[in-house]
This record gives structure tokens, C-alpha cells and sequence, in this order.
């Protein structure tokens, strides 16, 4: 039987989605997560040498993560895809067989080059393989959906590593998660790829990234799309990681705390979901986004309160929804020739404005409650919707 040209595309984004779903769930159906600091303190560890390889990691992520992008415009994305779970899996392998600081930051360096080869070279190929299918209108959409499936795989892994630990240690959670990072690269062979590659067309991987910075300084309103992803994703993301703290202040048994913190992801997960009908908000549309999200933070955390803490996760949606809506301004703005390339840059300022969010709370947190520093740095967010709006009026002039 021959499809019809409109189930053609059909099928075709139905094989990308299911795919993309697939592999954005398993990528972070690590049960390693939640319980790899302890590892490292059983094993011996010091708080110095752990917080050491947290570092280690992170500056991997930065060194690699721009060289990766253009790697991706300059080569194939779906090969980046696999390569990089086998990288995080031969990390976690050598954690399980030889548990010790030399291991620990080896197998660091390489998730951490793992993560960095599938950042911009995912959402690139599910851009133009919906260009392709003539569906980019979609990418809100689908996107908003793998980040509620990446939310869905940690909430699941966070809820078996606590049963698997205990009935096999260490070795079974290192295995089972070593397993995991097979399949989601097996998983990532799935992807389709139409995109001619520009290694068959003489494109270098320096003159790759010399066109697409030269894009970015000499169009504005890819500079702009450019500076949104960070100014929106690094605050809250970095926040993220100090809700246990926000919580704990409310003076809740230590037991309650995973279950509100499960309920900010809530939060996040429907922020996901909603990108699509979102994606007809304006530039005003995402300014009063930010502005009403950074409004409930800064109230809920205040509140010191549990409706307070119901008020932070709303927030969190709404910052979870700009950032993925951010993401897509991006993607309708840039060229596909390095279009891994420009989004991997946007990834690089968020990784370096986090970075920077995490020393401003440390720096604030000396002499403030958790509540007070949430509510000063929703201040950032009302700046971004502030910048939003005049570069709307300014647009509207003649």
C-alpha cells in the first residue's frame, strides 16, 4: 500500500517524537542520580574531594560544551546522540569497579563530555527533521513534551534507587544505570537524519563556528534570541537545587521534604506540557509570563508557608514554559547550517550565568533566610521581562 503524501509527514514526525520521548526519558532514568554523593562519602570521600569533582564536572560541561555544538553542524547529529550516553555509561562503569577519587573524576570528566555532545545537537536535529517533515511549527510542542519526559525518568529513578540500593548496593545502581545509558544510545540510533552533512560540502568545523558567531553579531534579532536563553533558564535552574533548603525553613519533618520538593516538579512538568498553546504568546505575552512568575516566587517564597510553596512551583512552570519558549525563538531565528552551533553557545551562557547564581546565593545566603535570597533573585526576571517589552516597542516604532 503507497501512504498518501499527508501521512507520509505524519508517520514521520509520529517515528521522531516517539523516539525523542524515548530517549529524553531514559537519558535521565539514571538510578545513580539521587544517590551518587553517597557513594562518594561511603567511599571515603571528603566534603572538599566531593564538591571538588562537582566542580571537575561542571567545567567540563563549559570547555566542551561550544566545541561540541560545532562539532554537530560540522558532522552527523544522531552519531553525537549515541556517542555521548556510551561516554556517561564508560563513566559509570568505572565508579562501580573501582570506586575512588581517580575514578570518580574520570568517569566526571566523560559524563560530563557525554552531556556536552548531545547539547544543541538534539534540539537541532528535532528542528530541522520537523523542517523537514514540514512541521516546525510543532517544536514547541514536542520539546515541551521530552522535557516533561526527562522530568517523568528522574522522578522514576529517584523512586527505584532507594529499593535497589538496598537490596543490591552500589554495584546493582551502577549497573542498572550502565544499562540504561546503552540503551538510550541504542535508542539515539532510532533518530532519523535528513540533513545533508557539511562535511560532504566542504564545510571545516572552524569555518563552521567563524559563521555562525558571525550570525550572531550581525543580526539582531539572533543576538537577542540568543541572550533570552540564558537571562531565562540559569536563575531558576540554579534555584532549583536550593528548594530543600526553601522547604526545610518551613520547619516540616525532614521525611515531608522529598514529597514538596516532588511537588515544585509538578510545577515543572506542567510548564512543560503547556509550550504548545503557548507558543502564540508574543514578546508581551512572555514578558508578563516572566514578570507574573517571578512574582509568585519571590511572594511564595516569602510566604514561608505551604500555599507558599505551591506558589513557587507555579513559578517554576512559568519559568520552565519561558525557557523552552526561549528555546524556540531561538529556532526560528538561526540558520540550520550551524544551528547545533548557535544553541550550544545560549547553553554555554546559561552553564557560566549559573554558575554565577549559585556564588551570588552563596554570597547572599551568609547573612539571609532561604525565603529572602528566592525573592532577590526573582529580581533578574523582572529586568529580562522589562528588556522584553522595551525591544517590543521598539520594534513597533516605524
Amino acid at each position: 500500500m503507497t501512504l498518501s503524501p499527508a501521512r507520509v509527514p505524519a508517520t514521520g514526525v509520529r517515528r521522531l517524537t516517539r523516539t525523542l520521548y524515548g530517549y529524553a526519558f531514559l537519558d535521565d532514568f539514571v538510578l545513580l542520580y539521587p544517590v551518587y554523593a553517597l557513594l562518594f562519602a561511603d567511599t571515603g570521600l571528603s566534603l572538599w574531594q566531593i564538591s571538588s569533582l562537582f566542580a571537575l564536572w561542571s567545567v567540563t560541561g563549559v570547555v566542551l560544551e561550544v566545541p561540541s555544538g560545532v562539532w554537530a553542524d560540522a558532522t552527523s547529529r544522531r552519531r553525537l546522540l549515541w556517542i555521548g550516553p556510551l561516554l556517561t555509561a564508560a563513566g559509570f562503569a568505572l565508579w562501580t569497579a573501582v570506586p575512588s577519587y581517580g575514578a570518580f573524576a574520570v568517569g566526571f570528566v566523560l559524563w560530563g563530555a557525554g552531556g556536552a555532545l548531545g547539547s544543541g545537537a538534539l534540539e537541532a536535529l528535532v528542528y530541522d527533521e520537523l523542517d523537514h517533515l514540514g512541521a516546525a511549527d510543532r517544536y514547541a510542542r514536542v520539546m515541551g513534551r521530552a522535557r516533561a519526559a526527562r522530568l517523568l525518568g528522574t522522578v522514576a529513578a529517584t523512586g527505584l534507587a532507594g529499593p535497589v540500593l538496598a537490596r543490591g548496593g552500589y554495584e546493582t545502581v551502577g549497573g542498572a544505570s550502565l544499562l540504561v545509558c546503552v540503551l538510550t544510545a541504542v535508542t539515539a540510533t532510532r533518530f532519523p537524519e535528513h540533513r545533508v552533512r557539511p562535511e560532504r560540502t566542504g564545510h571545516s568545523w572552524a569555518s563552521t563556528l567563524r559563521t555562525g558567531l558571525a550570525e550572531a553579531r550581525g543580526n539582531r534579532a539572533v543576538r537577542g534570541a540568543l541572550l533570552l536563553v540564558p537571562a531565562v533558564a540559569a536563575v531558576w535552574g540554579a534555584l532549583d537545587e536550593y528548594t530543600p533548603l526553601l522547604i526545610r525553613d518551613l520547619g516540616v519533618a525532614e521525611a515531608t521534604v522529598p514529597y514538596l520538593v516532588m511537588l515544585i516538579w509538578a510545577g515543572v512538568t506542567l510548564g512543560s506540557l503547556l509550550t504548545g498553546p503557548a507558543e502564540r504568546l508574543g514578546t508581551s505575552g512572555l514578558a508578563v509570563l516572566l514578570a507574573g512568575a517571578a512574582l509568585a516566587l519571590a511572594a511564595g517564597a516569602l510566604a514561608r508557608s505551604l500555599a507558599g510553596v505551591v506558589l513557587v512551583s507555579l513559578a517554576f512552570a512559568g519559568f520552565q514554559l519561558a525557557e523552552v519558549l526561549a528555546d524556540v525563538r531561538l529556532q526560528h531565528r538561526i540558520d540550520d547550517s550551524h544551528r547545533a552551533t548557535l544553541t550550544s553557545v545560549a547553553s554555554l551562557g546559561t552553564e557560566l550565568l549559573t554558575i554565577a547564581a549559585f556564588g551570588v546565593y552563596a554570597l547572599l545566603g551568609t547573612g539571609m533566610a532561604h525565603g529572602t535570597v528566592f525573592a532577590v533573585l526573582a529580581i533578574p526576571y523582572l529586568v529580562t521581562a522589562l528588556a522584553l517589552v522595551r525591544a517590543r516597542a521598539a520594534t513597533a516604532r516605524p
